[in-house]
């Protein structure tokens, strides 16, 4: 018999019993650091030296270009041969592959072309204008998004039904117009890939047959991550074959924003009743606490299949635990843990991540790392001051503060759009150029004589007026926050990416809010006697812009979003932002389905440290442009206090639980709580009302609200609420009425 000890020997029990398995539906649940690519690869082998299985009768779906290439790279390696006539690709790939091959069977010609997402945008924004709709009321990213759901679903426009809503039929138009459009120019997008390889599929028994025949096993990774479409694809394909052997782990299902299913892997068994599970629980990568602590965090998710990770490795450090004062000092605590652990400790800056749950967080820890020196980068992103909104603001400010400055003239005067288009920016380069003189002074001459037909004289006008009111009030000595607000404000720059439905409009307002707070440290900082203030902060924006961002072979502290981390893994891990309504977003705290993801989330980030994690949250942290007092995320509370260290603002640590554990930390409202609760936000107000810090409460003319602080004994105690709808206020206890919110009747909650 041929040796295959390289192929089994490396495996541990549960790997081997995936890899061995006899032919029939498999589902492999694959937790964190377990080996899942280790898994596919060996199962290939098996397959291909022990099962006699030949290449060309083995399909393996992954999600990324990369991973198919190392998953095809290692397979060759364990063999010692090449491994010709396999599909091993991408869901997109492999249907590209299949409709290269059968480009007249799917009414394709033969040489068809493949959008991107530019391009994508570009025939969109085409198909605005031919159909006379306004962009600034219908966004080419709404319609794009809107287009690649619907086929992401398997939706053609015939199955859409309008009934009467002006919007969707809208939007239905313009699905249909593009369509057509990508019809007569013989392209299609990324999506489409996907839908008319399973249109094909579906309508041409003959086709099918084939494939099913050719393809006796049917391998997928990151199944979790599959969409409704692809789903269906695999279906289709695989028959009544019991032939998948599907690879996932629904607890790491972090995309359903953008339409991967964890319904598709939950009811995997439903669909396939003769489906064996392997559950794949041994972790190579965390130690015992850390692995503890996301295992009590996502048993908290009741619709997921369940495994347990456990590790050979010891218990390691507790995790540790830092309640800032606010977000200034929650950046520099971690900036400081860094230096320390690279600079005293000899630990490569890249073994060190900073992770969080929306981009806007990143300006601070940004800030921070410049300012000790350290070089860093945003993994998987632009650093803040080159991100596009908010490039598009400071060329406002830049153009307010220098009309002559051409390149914020050409970037902004037609954004928002406001019916500036090319052919008027050419006429005013050639005036300019004719002239001697600037963009700026060329549009004045066009408007005063008028060069230019009246629709545009008017928007340009507009433009023009636009900038000189917002130049004088920037001369007005109005504080710098202030003067950006404005100026954001005045330009239209919010309202247009609120109405953007690409899924980053949110993002995109959320950086630009922390513009606004980047001034404000900036103008607290700055000495007194300085005096354009605002070219100052121009030009420190520029400095930063080009600053301290590593090249690709520098040692570098790694900043990154929750999302982007899936997949990497570091020594050192900060969780930052552990707050309701961060993280859980506000937009998920009240969706159950939503909250599963967003503890899923934080599963990721916590599995992806090596061997020490922090948790950090602020008492205070200014959002939306107002300073709030957060509450310790839910998720804080279900990880078990004893594997914990709370770090207090000194360095000093103590166990979690105790008088320090309500997550207040050591400073601010601190100060004044009682109580020994042993669980995160279980501290007794010292009030006399049996009212406890975090408690859900009900007044009888602000509504609901959360217990934040309490101050004072007897008639002249005091305590503070957070309202859902009139924010932080101090009640004298003895008058507020207070109840608690369990005990209200028909509240809803």
């Amino acid at each position: 018999m041929e040796d295959i000890s390289h192929i089994l020997d490396p495996l541990n029990p549960a790997q081997r019993e995936a890899v061995t398995a006899d032919t029939g539906n498999r589902l492999v649940l694959a937790g964190a650091g377990s080996g899942k690519t280790r898994v596919l690869v060996h199962r290939i082998a098996w397959l291909l030296q022990v099962q006699d299985v030949r290449p060309w009768h083995v399909l393996a779906v992954t999600f990324t270009n990369k991973a198919a290439r190392e998953m095809k790279g290692r397979i060759e390696e364990m063999l010692d041969e090449p491994i010709g006539g396999m599909w091993v690709g991408t869901f997109h790939g492999l249907a590209h592959r299949f409709l290269r091959a059968h480009w007249q069977d799917a009414g394709l010609p033969q040489h068809f072309q493949i959008l991107d997402s530019d391009d994508q945008f570009r025939l969109i924004k085409r198909i605005l204008k031919a159909l006379e709709l306004d962009e600034s009321r219908w966004p080419p990213r709404q319609a794009q998004g809107f287009i690649n759901s619907h086929k992401d679903e398997g939706r053609r426009p015939p199955h859409i039904d309008a009934a009467g809503d002006f919007f969707l039929e809208q939007q239905l138009r313009i699905y249909r117009a593009y369509q057509e459009a990508c019809e007569k120019a013989g392209s299609i997008d990324f999506a489409e890939l996907l839908l008319r390889a399973h249109e094909l599929l579906r309508d041409r028994p003959d086709i099918l047959h084939h494939y099913r025949e050719r393809f006796a096993h049917i391998l997928v990774d990151e199944f979790q991550d599959t969409n409704a479409i692809q789903y269906a694809w695999l279906r289709l394909l695989a028959g009544d074959r019991d032939n998948l052997f599907l690879v996932g782990d629904d607890d790491q299902s972090i995309y359903g924003w953008r339409g991967a299913r964890v319904e598709n892997i939950q009811s995997f068994q439903r669909d396939y009743p003769n489906t064996q599970i392997v559950r794949l629980e041994q972790n190579y990568r965390s130690t015992s606490n850390i692995l503890g602590a996301a295992n009590a965090l996502i048993a908290n998710n009741p619709s997921r299949l369940g495994k347990n990770l456990w590790t050979e490795d010891s218990a390691g450090e507790p995790i540790r635990r830092y309640a800032a004062f606010n977000e200034i000092d929650e950046a520099r605590f971690v900036v400081e843990r860094i230096r320390r652990a690279s600079q005293d400790e000899g630990m490569a800056r890249s073994d060190c991540a900073i992770l969080y749950r929306t981009t806007a967080q990143s300006r601070l820890f940004e800030e921070a790392l410049i300012q000790a020196g350290l070089p860093y980068r945003v993994y998987g992103g632009q650093r803040f001051f080159e991100r596009a909104e908010i490039k598009d603001a400071l060329a406002y400010l830049r153009l307010v503060a220098n009309p002559s400055d051409e390149t914020a003239f050409e970037r902004i005067v037609n954004l928002p759009p406001r019916a500036i288009g090319p052919r008027t920016l050419d006429l005013l380069r050639t005036q300019a150029r004719a002239d001697g003189s600037t963009l700026w002074e060329a549009a004045r001459v066009a408007v005063s004589q008028p060069l230019l037909p009246a629709r545009a004289t008017g928007a340009l006008r507009g433009f023009l007026e636009l900038i000189e009111g917002l130049a004088a009030s920037a001369e007005a000595e109005q504080e710098l926050p202030d003067l950006v607000a404005e100026v954001l404000e005045a330009s239209g720059l919010p309202a247009h990416f609120e109405k953007n439905k690409d899924g980053r409009g949110i993002e995109r307002l959320e950086n630009l809010e922390q513009l606004v707070e980047a001034t404000r440290r900036f103008a607290a900082e700055v000495p007194n006697d300085e005096g354009d203030i605002l070219g100052s902060f121009l030009a420190h924006a520029a400095l930063e812009a080009g600053d301290a961002q590593a090249d690709g072979f520098e040692d570098s502290v790694q900043l990154m979003t929750l999302h982007s981390a899936k997949g990497l893994e570091f020594p050192l891990v900060f969780i930052t932002g552990v707050e309701e309504g961060l993280f859980p977003h506000s937009m998920s705290a009240t969706d159950p389905n939503r909250l599963e993801e967003e503890r899923r989330l934080c599963y990721v980030g916590m599995t992806r440290a090596k061997r020490l994690l922090y948790l950090t949250h602020a008492e205070s942290r200014r959002l939306h442009g107002r300073e709030d007092y957060a509450m310790p995320s839910r998720f804080l509370r279900e990880v078990p206090a004893e594997l914990i260290e709370e770090v207090r603002g000194g360095g000093v640590s103590r166990p979690h639980g105790g008088r320090a554990a309500s997550g207040f930390g050591a400073m601010g409202f601190g100060a004044r709580r009682s109580g020994t609760g042993s669980k995160a936000g279980a501290a007794t107000v010292d009030a006399g009302g049996g009212f406890q810090l975090g408690q859900r409460v009900r007044h009888p003319k602000f509504g609901p609200g959360v217990v934040l602080n309490a101050e004072g004994h007897g008639s002249g105690a005091r305590i503070q609420i957070n309202f859902e709808s009139a924010g932080a206020k101090w009640l004298v206890l003895e008058y507020a009425r207070l109840e608690p919110a369990d005990a209200y009747q028909g509240n809803g909650e």
